[in-house]
């Protein structure tokens, strides 16, 4: 394949891939806060939080729709963009994809609409089950994409057959895989914190207008905890383990996350700087002493392996471009939980709702855990290459032959064109939505 095709698919499948997962990370994160409104509807017999979680549920389902139709295209990439990918590890990472599919448009969908339509024949209880179930369905949907995700990133449980194919050898350890428990901690939680703000965002919205002000109230109080909650979980212990993980077996990665070029022990973190590859060097950095040898293996005394110990044709293939990924979602990760905790505070002292500078901030902070998502998968998949599967086939050696890079273009330019359209249809229905606000069962 030449090196204009592969740079083509490869693009095509980042866009693609990007604008798709701005959908599920919401819908995830909301079947959790759903749960916890049916949950406090069924305690305290307050119709508000019914009435939260119907209007919740209607977002819910436009995200839903939203990430099937962008999520499809995504299924036939593999063959139409990946041909040589799918031939080789088709038989293992098309396991999981089938059961996301099972999960995602059998079971999510039916209780969805269980949810959305059977309020007052399931009656109270029932209702609440269904939302569980929703709720178990998002969630094991997605476990499925993170475990053949998490064998990309640090494959187990195959065999390699005489064909030189890769079989299934152990499901169990496949489908437990060490790396995809982490991850799948750290990406779910991330799922809550865009739920928590989006929600916070809406009521920090009704509450500045003077609208729906007892729902603004639970929006605020449940988005604001639990969104908290969730940013602690995200630096400690998710995003924690998942970087010691990354030092145990991608500690090239590593290395290039952090700007790091010479090696050695009591390591320094990168706060910020900017990263000179051709000299080999991270400028104007600000740093903290010996804390990255700490972070990454436990003691502040141990060896980090820099860049310059490993040959650079295994050298992520966009240093620069991970690093900054990667600090940005640090960076915000570290604002938005300054944000939660303070409004948290505010909260706790019975001021929030009187304090417009910070229902300020929580309505306009509603797109920064996006930005922040989309960079920490940018920093998963940048730092995997050059491979597609790690140590076991480049992803120069994955694509389609056949496929030349003006088809890949053309289609590009149309699924652009597509998902622009797609994208406002979504806004103005969300938009409507908002204004509606919430109403009463009919």
């Amino acid at each position: 394949m030449t090196g204009d095709a592969l740079l083509w698919h490869r693009m095509q499948f980042a866009f693609t891939v990007t604008y798709h997962y701005l959908f599920p990370q919401l819908t995830m994160g909301l079947a959790l806060l759903i749960v916890l409104f049916k949950i406090a509807a069924v305690r305290s017999g307050n119709e508000r939080y019914n009435e939260v979680s119907r209007f919740w549920a209607r977002l819910f389902g436009l995200n839903f729709a939203l990430g099937v139709v962008t999520g499809i295209p995504l299924e036939f990439q593999f063959g139409t963009n990946w041909a040589q990918f799918s031939r080789y590890a088709g038989e293992v990472i098309g396991q999981t994809l089938a059961m996301e599919g099972i999960f995602a448009f059998f079971l999510e969908s039916a209780f969805l609409g269980l949810f959305l339509f059977g309020e007052q024949r399931l009656g109270p209880r029932r209702h609440l089950a269904a939302a569980i179930a929703l709720f178990l369905g998002s969630w094991l949907s997605g476990y499925f994409i993170i475990v053949t995700n998490a064998f990309m990133q640090h494959p187990v449980g195959y065999v390699v057959g005489d064909d030189k194919i890769l079989h299934l050898g152990d499901v169990w350890e496949f489908v437990f895989n060490p790396w995809a428990l982490w991850q799948y901690a750290h990406n779910m939680t991330a799922s809550v914190i865009t739920a928590s703000f989006v929600v916070s965002s809406v009521g920090a919205y009704w509450s500045l207008m003077g609208e729906h002000v007892e729902h603004a109230r639970i929006c605020l109080r449940c988005g604001v905890i639990a969104g908290l909650v969730a940013c602690v979980l995200i630096a400690m212990p998710t995003g924690d383990q998942h970087g010691k993980m990354v030092a145990r077996h991608q500690p090239v990665t590593l290395a290039a996350m952090e700007g790091l070029f010479k090696g050695g022990p009591e390591a320094e973190l990168a706060i910020i700087g900017q990263p000179n590859v051709k000299e080999r060097k991270l400028e104007n950095p600000i740093v903290v002493p010996d804390i990255l040898s700490f972070l990454a293996y436990g003691s502040f005394g141990s060896t980090v392996k820099g860049l310059n110990d490993f040959p650079e044709k295994e050298w992520p293939d966009n240093v620069e471009l991970l690093y900054y990924t990667y600090h940005i979602m640090v960076g915000l990760g570290t604002i938005l939980t300054l944000v939660m905790a303070i409004s948290a505070l505010l909260l706790w002292r019975n001021k929030l709702e009187q304090s417009r500078a910070m229902l300020w901030i929580l309505m306009l902070s509603a797109p920064f855990p996006y930005i922040a998502t989309t960079a920490g998968w940018w920093t998963a998949e940048l730092g995997r290459q050059p491979w597609i599967i790690h140590g076991l086939m480049r992803t120069a050696e994955a694509g389609s032959p056949q496929v030349n890079a003006g088809n890949v273009v053309f289609t590009a330019l149309g699924f652009a064109g597509l998902y622009l359209a797609l994208g406002l249809l979504f806004v103005l229905q969300v938009v409507k939505q908002v204004a509606r606000g919430p109403v009463s069962a009919s």
